[in-house]
């Protein structure tokens, strides 16, 4: 019988077994990390495989911990002294080489250890799990399973939880339960087959694009173009995929699946192309080796990236692929709209996506009863593991079930009997809404009630549940149930405008009269918030129209001051990007329920400006808050009463803000303060909603009152100039540049409250005036401008 895992052990310390125990550890759980023990080990050293690995976990780029002291709950070993401890731990994660003898010789001896309650997982991408646990005792094969982590771990959303027809349904519930809100990952269960559901609709979808690109004589670069975002794809395409991944490890996976599958058309389906064979066997393998189908050379002093030639096996300049259709779909938000688009195109991209879309979309209806227990897991597979941005179901939705049935059955192509019967019904759709309920189609006929997740709450229910309170192009207001409102904000690039600002204030009208409180979220991946719409600042800027940039801070600083006193309970669930602006409205809130994945910054210094929605004033009043006397209620006295050396704190809100400093987690947000300790962080992005909702209710609850109005003190002339000091070394040292000490001046001025004396107590309206003043005042120099116009064009910041 399961029970609460609380410890853990990962077996393996090799890249996937070390950043498996990194994210254990993110989540606070202490871990074992084991490894074994090396022939030339000293004694003394016989663990240091593990204490290796664990020792480059901070090296790693993206990192794999959230921050540094999350390293001390992992505690490494080896497999001859120290596996007896894993009687000790309630869960034992095995992740050693892929070979199927190495993994059952090494739980043969873990079996014997194990506590009673404790639950055995081997993570594998493909070696079936039933091999593995055959010949195990009873006991050890009900509580045995497949726990497929995606790397890396910390970042892919996706645990394929596989069980065997043995494996006890109460260790599956405890390990999807697990997975889900401590973990953060999105579990989808799939069936003991070859390489599960992810790699093998992926691998397929990959081995159709190689064969598609030859066929239609095209190059690695011309296809990243179209397999990209323009199908819905991340960014890295398929060729940068495939080096990134390493084409022997590719090689690995098809030759398993061509090895694993009986039906000879599927055998053919895997079958390594030659490119492949001949890439493999000159040793190119892609990022790992420095080639594969693309190449980085320096030339001049930069760094150029080549492509495969595939016909004459030599390295070519890229080239732009001219497509009519790539550039007509790249301004369309809306992923279903632009695949549709582009798989109707009669040009050569268009033709490709079609063809390969059309081949993966039959493969996954063909394999979907043998691989899954219903589409829904395929295509959250494919969206959680592979970045799709929509699985093949609901891609197929999207680009019209009917018409492109018929289109496929007019080229020649066999359609699956169940998805035939379901273009010809009378709700033609894989996911229809029905009398306000969402479904889902059945490969066995019909369809059936799409289940929500536990502690979600998603768009597409609260619309079928006609749950709009409001709607505009930027914003919409819902009603999420037990009186909670929330404002989901979907922005072109998710940039804060005029739609934003106009739903918050209607919003806290409706709450002011129905409601109990507020959520301010998004549903828009992956970021939340990339602060306010630099365009329209510059071009305003470039026209002089100063009264209008004015008019436009002042509303988004009444906005967030309304939203901070507001008489009933504000929560801001933020994820992902959440700059400028964005921190700003999360300052804003009663409590921030915050993604783990929430890289938050002030880092309007790269665009050539400071904070101006509050940004500065919020991380004065954070950097002070620890100091006993140093605010006082806005009611109390306009000097200091007792003297407070607040110098300290000042500066660190001035190199933060300074340096544009962006957390790398949700942990970190808190620990550099844009995050309060009484702020929440949720593993799980999926669960923000729903968690935000619960903290809403429980300060209404709890009688909820808006917070007092502080008096704030500052460190007047002399304080400002120590940090113009610091800035001016750093000039000096090289690190800055005249203008980064002329912005930086300003930012001084803003936060030691301009030329009042030492120990004056202000209101927020006037530090909030003085990033106004600061705000307009660099928006009218040219090297600021500059800067905007860099990050417009680059999306990088420009050092002038």
């Amino acid at each position: 019988m399961p029970r609460n895992i609380r410890t853990a052990a990962v077996l393996g310390a090799g890249t996937m077994g070390a950043q498996i125990a990194a994210h254990l550890a993110n989540q606070g759980i202490p871990c074992l990390l084991l490894d074994i023990v090396p022939p030339d080990a000293a004694e003394g050293d016989r663990s240091r495989l593990a204490r290796q690995a664990l020792e480059r976990l901070p090296k790693i780029k993206p990192s794999p911990i959230y921050t540094a002291d999350k390293l001390s709950l992992i505690t490494p070993g080896n497999f001859e002294d120290d596996l007896p401890r894993v009687r000790e731990v309630d869960w034992v994660i095995e992740a050693v080489v892929e070979n199927l003898d190495i993994k059952r010789q090494l739980w043969q001896r873990v079996a014997p250890l194990l506590a009673p309650h404790a639950i055995a997982s081997t993570n594998t991408s493909g070696i079936p799990i039933h091999k593995i646990a055959a010949g195990m005792p009873d006991a050890f094969r009900r509580r045995f399973l497949g726990t497929h982590f995606f790397n890396p771990p910390r970042y892919l959303y996706l645990l394929e939880v596989i069980p065997t027809p043995e494996t006890d349904p109460e260790v599956v519930a405890a390990i999807t339960e697990f997975g889900e809100r401590v973990l953060g990952k999105g579990v989808v269960i799939a069936k003991d087959t070859p390489n599960f559901i992810g790699n093998r609709i992926g691998t397929y979808g990959l081995m159709e694009s190689i064969r598609t690109m030859l066929a239609m004589g095209l190059r690695p670069d011309d296809v990243d173009a179209i397999t990209g975002p323009a199908m819905g794809r991340p960014k890295s395409a398929t060729f940068r995929t495939l080096d990134l991944v390493g084409l022997d490890v590719v090689a690995y996976v098809a030759g398993n699946l061509q090895h694993a599958v009986t039906e000879e058309w599927e055998k053919e389906a895997f079958a390594l192309p030659p490119l492949l064979q001949q890439l493999l066997e000159r040793g190119w393998l892609g990022e790992k080796t420095g080639q594969g189908f693309f190449k980085r050379v320096k030339r001049d002093g930069e760094t150029e990236i080549l492509v495969l030639d595939v016909k004459t096996f030599e390295y070519v300049p890229r080239r732009r692929f001219n497509a009519p259709s790539l550039a007509a779909v790249r301004g369309i938000e809306d992923a279903g709209k632009r695949i549709k688009q582009l798989v109707q195109a009669d040009d050569a991209a268009g033709r490709y996506a079609w063809h390969v879309l059309k081949k993966t979309l039959l493969y996954a209806a063909r394999k979907v009863t043998e691989i899954a227990d219903d589409i829904v897991s395929v295509d959250r597979a494919m969206r959680w593991g592979f970045g799709w941005e929509l699985g093949p179901f609901e891609a197929w939705d999207a680009i019209g079930l009917r018409e492109s049935v018929a289109r496929m059955e007019k080229e020649g192509e066999e359609i699956p009997p169940w998805v035939k019967a379901l273009a010809e019904s009378d709700q033609p759709a894989f996911y229809p809404v029905v009398n306000g309920e969402l479904l889902q189609a059945s490969p066995s006929g019909g369809h059936v009630p799409l289940q929500a997740r536990p502690r979600t709450i998603s768009v597409a229910a609260l619309k079928a549940q006609n749950r709009v309170i409001h709607a505009m192009p930027g914003a919409t207001l819902y009603d999420i149930g037990d009186d909670v409102a929330l404002v989901d904000f979907h922005s072109p690039k998710q940039a804060i405008g005029t739609d934003l600002i106009q739903m918050l204030h209607l919003a806290m009208d409706r709450v002011r009269k129905d409601f109990r409180g507020l959520v301010i979220s998004s549903h828009v991946s992956p970021n939340f918030c990339v602060g306010a719409n630099l365009a329209l600042i510059l071009m305003g800027a470039q026209e002089g129209e100063w009264d209008e940039i004015d008019l436009a801070i002042r509303h988004f600083q009444g906005v967030n001051m309304a939203l901070k006193y507001f008489e009933k309970p504000v929560v801001v669930a933020p994820y992902g990007m959440t700059l400028g602006g964005g921190a700003e409205l999360a300052f804003a809130a009663d409590r921030v329920v915050a993604a783990a994945e929430t890289y938050m910054g002030l880092v309007e210094v790269g665009a050539g400006v400071i904070p101006a929605g509050g940004g500065c004033k919020e991380m004065l009043i954070r950097f002070l808050e620890g100091q006993p006397g140093a605010l006082q209620p806005e009611a109390g006295s306009a000097a200091m009463q007792t003297p407070i050396d607040l110098q300290p704190q000042v500066n660190r809100a001035f190199e933060l803000i300074g340096t544009a400093r962006v957390s790398t987690s949700g942990p970190e947000a808190q620990q550099l303060r844009y995050l309060r300790p009484t702020d929440i962080i949720v593993a799980n992005r999926d669960h923000l909603w729903h968690e935000a909702k619960q903290v809403v209710l429980a300060l209404d609850a709890a009688g909820y009152r808006p917070p007092v109005r502080p008096q704030i003190p500052v460190v007047g002339p002399d304080g400002r100039a120590v940090l113009e000091l610091a800035a001016q070394q750093l000039l000096w040292s090289g690190y800055a540049t005249e203008h980064d000490v002329y912005i930086a001046k300003k930012l001084a001025y803003v936060l030691t409250g301009g030329e009042l004396p030492a120990g004056t107590r202000v209101s927020e309206e006037y530090l909030l005036d003085l990033e106004r003043e600061a705000f307009l005042s660099l928006c009218g120099h040219p090297k600021s401008q500059a800067r905007m116009q860099h990050i417009l064009a680059t999306g990088k910041p420009l050092r002038n």
